[in-house]
């Protein structure tokens, strides 16, 4: 049986023990190697979630003293709504913990948080073959059907 896990924000002292869980995700994207993110995003991702000013957020899925999981999310303005909406950017448990409710508790928190803040909707994307993940997101959100494009503007994104 499992030890009992905590899901908290992040902290200061917590970054070398984020930064593996950060570079999982990236990798289980196809950022990893020649096509990794540059340094410097990830040490300004990391500083924003520090700043008063930035809406940039992270939680992190504790266990003794090992981070097993994160959600990273923003919050911002729409045109279909008053209140601000709550966009969970990054979704990550560490593979040999997945299974046991740790990015199920992830997304509840980061539901607590957006209704503290008085957001009036969570949304996220993944890609189709994520089917893990997916099965778990057909639990806890409705899926719109919605098709993501995307189009970089610049060479530094």
């Amino acid at each position: 049986m499992s030890q009992p896990f905590q899901v908290r924000l992040i902290e200061r002292d917590d970054f070398t023990k984020w930064r593996p869980l950060w570079e999982g995700y990236n990798a289980f994207y196809g950022r990893a190697g020649a096509t990794a993110l540059p340094e410097s995003i990830t040490l300004a991702t990391w500083e924003r979630f520090f700043n008063p000013i930035e809406p940039v957020f992270a939680l992190v899925a504790a266990r003794e003293e090992s981070l097993i999981g994160i959600a990273h999310f923003l919050f911002h303005r729409s045109t279909t709504r008053v209140e601000p909406v709550c966009y969970l950017q990054d979704l990550f448990t560490e593979p040999l913990q997945r299974g046991q409710g740790i990015g199920k508790a992830l997304i509840q928190s980061v539901y607590a948080q957006a209704r503290s803040a008085g957001a009036s909707r969570v949304y996220w994307q993944t890609q189709a073959s994520n089917e893990a993940g997916r099965a778990l997101y057909d639990q806890v959100a409705k899926h719109l059907g919605f098709i993501v494009y995307s189009h970089e503007t610049s060479s530094a994104a």
